[in-house]
């Protein structure tokens, strides 16, 4: 194109006057999109606040941290941390803890809210769908403080359901006291907890496929589990691949809740995970540094979890994170 004056273009292909198209800077658009930008504010203020901010003080997991001289004036300690806390075997032994636990929801509770979903999905009944899913939703609102009471009376050997099993003949169940049957507990409360909120993205995305293809299976005469498995699995297949990085992302970092209101001393040798060792050893031992650096190393190995499994997701064909 071959300018002819300062406003219009002359376009060789078909010989038109066309106006020039001015490079639009940036503050057209922010000007063209002022409110947006307004809203960012508040979430981008948060996220500096409680997520960035606080990475200053990650060189405390470096120093022998003192409360009196601060971050800045406290003594490097040459790894001196790291060094103890690969020594220790408790430290190994909450790693351990954190990882079964972890994989127990991966395997145990990832699939749940699918099933859940297909299930709600292929009701026919609606306002029994609106009622199931109210009912499936509660649990996700109570607090664990709540749900730790919740499972004590109802689990604990004097609870309501051993008193029920004593009163009709039966020996107690050690649903909190015995270390085995306390994890199962544990994946199982966990499942209840969360699986009928995460129902909610893949009902989203089961809204996304096209009718077409379920009236094209009707046509050929497949039955409800043919259409599950050719269209509504695969229609949704996108969203789990995203889900499972995001919680392969978190196989490392565990809920302090959680573990906290429902372990008991009998069961700490599979209850006691990485976030209640930072409590107990960081914050209530007061020593800071140990606290840093097991989080340090907690949020490292989650790194490298994240990007190894959104390696694999991609090369699998799938879309993800990134």
């Amino acid at each position: 194109m071959k300018a002819i004056n300062s406003g219009v273009a002359l376009d060789k292909k078909d010989g038109a006057l066309k106006p020039l198209e001015r490079k639009k800077g940036l503050f057209y658009y922010i000007k063209a999109d002022l409110i947006l930008y307004l809203m960012l504010i508040i979430p981008v203020a948060y996220i500096v606040a409680f997520k960035y901010a606080p990475m200053y003080g990650i060189q405390i997991a470096f120093k022998d941290y003192n409360i009196f001289q601060g971050v800045s004036m406290s003594p490097w300690n040459d790894f001196a941390t790291f060094k103890q806390i690969f020594s220790s075997t408790q430290f190994f032994q909450v790693v351990r803890n954190t990882l079964v636990l972890n994989g127990l929801d991966l395997i145990v509770g990832f699939p749940a809210p699918i099933i859940l979903a297909i299930l709600i999905n292929e009701l026919v009944w609606n306002k029994f769908k609106k009622v199931s899913q109210t009912i499936l939703y509660l649990p996700h609102f109570l607090s664990w403080v709540i749900i730790g009471g919740i499972v004590a009376q109802l689990l604990s050997p004097t609870g309501m359901l051993n008193s029920v099993i004593s009163h009709i003949g039966g020996e107690p169940l050690p649903f909190l006291t015995n270390k085995y049957a306390w994890v199962a507990t544990y994946s199982l409360v966990g499942v209840w907890q969360n699986a009928g909120w995460g129902t909610i993205l893949y009902l989203a995305a089961m809204t996304g496929i096209d009718k077409q293809l379920y009236e094209a299976a009707d046509a050929d005469g497949a039955g409800r589990f043919r259409k599950i498995w050719h269209i509504t699995l695969p229609g949704i297949r996108p969203t789990i691949a995203i889900l499972l990085i995001l919680q392969l992302g978190n196989i490392m970092a565990i809920n302090f809740d959680r573990p906290f209101n429902i372990q008991n001393n009998l069961v700490m040798d599979f209850g006691d995970v990485v976030s209640t060792y930072v409590y107990r050893v960081g914050i209530q031992s007061a020593n800071f540094s140990v606290g840093a650096a097991v989080g340090l190393f907690q949020s490292v190995i989650c790194l490298i979890f994240l990007v190894t499994s959104n390696f694999i997701t991609r090369k699998l064909g799938e879309n993800g994170i990134w």
